[in-house]
């Protein structure tokens, strides 16, 4: 068996896993998701989710991959013998599902960085920046290119190994990530009107909740984090012993969340100081926020940086979804990393194709009433990933609890005060939570 690779530190690991939760999810999605929920309302089911059914996913998937020390697949057999390595099956064959649509609209994201920096998005018109998108989405050779550049340099990535790649990458790409946010949000909170959306985004109007506002905020609590699909129970199997797993897990639960309240800052103000509808949707970013750069003072450089940090979020937790695949390939297939990565890269890129042309060309073709990347996205969201949560946490609830308070406490080195309520939540509030999100979106 190959000696299995380590984070160096563990700050690299926290920034790897940082970079992993922290993607299109939180700077596309969350803001977004909360202008069509009602500002902060949403904000304050979301936070209670997060820090309650999200860390405590979190710390299982964390235990399971360090007391493993393999792929998904290989940590739940080492574990427990019998069917339960299925479920680290599930999260493996949900990351080759989840990164052949996402290295699609990564590459988007690339693409627009592109267009902003030559001055392609410089209208302040949404139905020309509408116009825009649908050209550029519809057109097959420019959507697959960028799609083919996106999964070259997440493989790229992985291939450079543990330290060497997934580290490395991590300790350069997240401070350049959180410098940019930064920068766009204090714009964005310094524009005249910028109190109306501030307001909207903090103060809680719970008038305006329903059960659809709770269910898109545990949805979102749960996949903003990466639960679900492996990726961090990969990463945690390249820890060291002594690492605190329960402080761990919260560091990086809190800069996930951080990083979607500062993204909700960062746009929220800007679309209410200009008048637009917070409401918008998906295409508040790829058409709205176009539209208010080009109001703005130096737009077209606000407009760069706000699609270079779009894409590097992506990359970030793209390569998080492809290390599960690879290390799978490593662990039981015996083959070498940057084959494995390579191999991988490969059949994900050739399965996003169809999600790449699903929007232009293929745009009449539907599997189960849908286009092939909403599909895509439908069968992982809404079936894979709560699945694979509610399992993760029933294994460590039930089938492993004893082993799994251990590990969560290094064998005695770093005692939990909170264990009991820890495995309470893994046996009964995770798994009812989540399978009610499943329900929901079936």
């Amino acid at each position: 068996m190959q000696s299995r690779d380590h984070f160096a530190t563990r700050l690299g690991f926290v920034l790897a896993a940082a970079g992993s939760a922290v993607g299109l999810g939180n700077i596309w999605k969350f803001p977004y998701m909360t202008g069509q929920s009602g500002g902060g309302a949403f904000l304050l089911i979301y936070l209670g989710f997060v820090f309650t059914i999200g860390f405590s996913v979190m710390l299982a998937e964390f235990t399971i991959g360090r007391a493993g020390q393999r792929n998904p697949v290989g940590a739940f057999r080492a574990l427990k013998d019998g069917p339960w390595s299925a479920v680290g099956g599930l999260g493996v064959l949900a990351g080759l599902v989840i990164l052949s649509f996402y290295s699609v609209v990564g590459g988007w994201t690339i693409a627009y960085a592109v267009k902003a920096a030559t001055g392609a998005l410089a209208h302040s018109d949404p139905k020309s920046l509408g116009d825009t998108f649908g050209g550029f989405i519809s057109e097959p050779w420019g959507v697959i290119g960028f799609h083919s550049l996106f999964m070259a340099l997440t493989a790229g990535v992985i291939a450079g190994g543990v330290r060497g790649g997934i580290e490395r990458a991590s300790r350069i790409l997240m401070p350049i990530l959180a410098i940019l946010v930064m920068i766009l949000a204090l714009r964005a909170v310094t524009l005249d009107g910028a109190e109306k959306g501030i307001a909207f985004f903090l103060t809680p109007d719970f008038s305006k909740v329903t059960w659809d506002t709770v269910n898109a905020a545990l949805g979102q609590a749960f996949f903003s984090l990466s639960l679900g699909m492996g990726a961090m129970l990969t990463y945690a199997s390249y820890l060291d012993k002594q690492v605190n797993l329960p402080r761990t897990a919260a560091q990086v639960t809190f800069l996930d969340t951080a990083f979607a309240i500062i993204a909700g800052f960062m746009i929220l103000p800007a679309v209410f100081a200009f008048g637009f509808d917070p409401a918008s949707g998906p295409g508040l970013t790829f058409i709205t926020l176009p539209a208010v750069f080009a109001q703005m003072p130096l737009g077209q450089a606000f407009a760069f940086m706000f699609f270079a940090l779009l894409a590097i979020a992506a990359l970030t937790s793209a390569v998080s979804i492809l290390e599960p695949v690879v290390a799978y390939l490593i662990d039981e297939r015996r083959m070498p990393r940057r084959w494995a990565a390579l191999l991988s890269g490969v059949m994900i890129w050739a399965l996003g194709v169809p999600s790449a042309l699903s929007l232009g060309p293929w745009k009449d073709m539907t599997v189960g009433g849908k286009g092939f990347l909403d599909a895509m996205d439908y069968l992982a969201s809404n079936i894979m990933l709560p699945t694979g949560g509610v399992l993760i946490a029933l294994f460590v609830g039930w089938s492993i609890s004893a082993r799994a308070q251990e590990e969560a406490q290094s064998d005695g080195s770093h005692p939990f005060p909170l264990i009991r309520v820890w495995i309470f939540i893994c046996r009964f509030v995770a798994p009812a939570a989540v399978a009610w999100v499943l329900i929901s979106g079936l």
